[in-house]
């Protein structure tokens, strides 16, 4: 969903072609082989986009010697979907780093929905930690008290680490600094 987002909101901003979207995701962070997207991964998603009706060819440029370059738009449809997908795409992050292109695309949303899908997200979040301390060590496993001492840390960390930056992340989205 997010490739689809980034192409979508990329053509929002005007007509462009499968090439140059993905070096401009690759430029200034490589964030395609961050995320592992390849040539062939891109045109399915262009594929896909033109079936749902999002997007579809505006011209056709050739070249010679060199391929034909299929030059794409948004569609009416496209541009009611984009924030749709944006807001899907926060509901079903697990963490903030599902979130990066919903972030870098705040401006086809509503601020306001957005901090109050965090916060329920942050509650949720916050509410099942709290279960999850409650629970006593695990006594019918003595032979693996080292390894659940280990997980128990590691897990702990991350979570507290995780509720910080959704906090941090929501304070910062109210004070409109993101």
């Amino acid at each position: 969903m997010s490739i689809q987002i980034f192409i979508l909101s990329r053509l929002m901003e005007g007509n462009n072609y499968p090439y140059k979207i993905k070096k401009q995701l690759s430029a200034p962070i490589p964030l395609d082989q961050l995320v592992g997207l390849t040539e062939s991964k891109l045109y399915y998603h262009f594929e896909s986009l033109v079936k749902q009706g999002l997007i579809e060819i505006v011209e056709i440029i050739k070249e010679e010697h060199r391929p034909d370059k299929q030059v794409f738009g948004i569609t009416h449809k496209g541009r009611e979907e984009l924030p749709k997908k944006i807001y899907k795409l926060f509901e079903n992050a697990d963490a903030i780093t599902d979130m990066l292109v919903g972030l870098s695309n705040l401006k086809y949303v509503e601020r306001d929905k957005i901090i109050s899908i965090l916060e329920k997200k942050l509650v949720s979040f916050t509410t099942r930690w709290e279960e999850i301390k409650t629970f006593d060590n695990v006594d019918f496993y003595p032979d693996k008290e080292k390894l659940l001492n280990f997980i128990s840390g590691y897990y702990s960390t991350r979570t507290e680490h995780t509720i910080h930056w959704m906090e941090e992340l929501i304070n910062r989205l109210k004070n409109e600094e993101i």
